[in-house]
């Protein structure tokens, strides 16, 4: 498995990708899922991809050529003269098709699932920043201002410090540290995910970026970051009262008469009816 998670802001965007890669407990690999194409203030685009391995990594080997019809009747368009990040999704769309096409029913007749599911995004110039989830069957949907992040891989994990902290006009910074919190949270609870972990932060209209990082368990700040979520959250909970059953005084009872709900009650002999 793997957790991949973009973010797309007014400010920017931020895209989050760990590099573990298991086929069984003792096959556990390292294998980057973060691709960045960029020609500087032209275009800048980030991929991102989680599912079976052998899929994923022949989709971004194909993309670099796929083509798909211009229906203006221009050239082919390809993710190098793609004039929108619409039309540089559909080039995706059509990477996954060609792969399923060539090995699908191969991986069929071994009894292994076309499974591949990518996050891609960026900018490019003349259009405004674009964010996109693609599934195996090449089709896809777009980031929103009620939904700004998309995940793929273990995403249970690092979503509720995601649906808290995160929207478009968060800053770009504090966004990257919540997708690390998002990260740590995983990584926590997931041993199927792990570092090192794939970094890159874009500005909104830069069209390029120099702010791409490679974190491993010797990285200071997320050491840091790790320590700190661990201890503040401890703390946290540590200043919510603890419920009150035996009539000591509080202000928040726990045991109260509910006009809409009855406690549960008890089944004493075999004789009785649940209903």
């Amino acid at each position: 498995m793997t957790y991949c998670v973009a973010v797309k802001l007014n400010a920017g965007m931020v895209f989050l990708s760990d590099s573990r890669t298991n086929a069984g407990l003792d096959q556990i690999s390292t294998f980057r899922k973060m691709i960045v194409y960029e020609k500087p203030g032209e275009r800048f685009m980030c991929l991102l991809s989680a599912g079976n391995l052998s899929v994923s990594q022949s989709v971004r080997e194909i993309l670099q050529v796929e083509q798909v019809v211009d229906h203006e009747g221009g050239e082919p368009i390809t993710i190098w003269n793609a004039r929108s990040m619409f039309d540089a999704a559909r080039v995706l769309g059509a990477a996954v098709r060609h792969v399923y096409e060539r090995d699908g029913d191969s991986l069929q007749r071994a009894g292994v699932e076309f499974n591949v599911s990518m996050i891609f995004g960026g900018q490019i110039q003349g259009e405004g920043m674009r964010l996109f989830q693609v599934y195996s069957a090449g089709n896809f949907i777009e980031a929103t201002s009620e939904t700004p992040f998309f995940q793929v891989g273990e995403s249970k994990y690092g979503k509720p410090v995601l649906d808290r902290v995160i929207t478009p006009t968060t800053p770009l910074d504090e966004a990257a540290k919540c997708v690390l919190v998002s990260m740590d949270s995983t990584l926590k609870s997931n041993l199927s995910v792990g570092l090192p972990l794939d970094l890159a932060v874009y500005e909104v209209n830069r069209l390029q970026s120099d702010k791409i990082t490679c974190i491993d368990d010797n990285n200071p700040y997320f050491r840091m970051l790790h320590n700190t979520w661990g201890q503040k959250l401890r703390e946290v909970f540590d200043s919510i009262e603890d419920p009150t059953w035996n009539g000591g005084h509080t202000e928040v009872p726990l045991l109260c008469d509910s006009p809409r709900a009855r406690p549960l009650r008890k089944i004493t002999n075999a004789s009785e009816k649940l209903i």
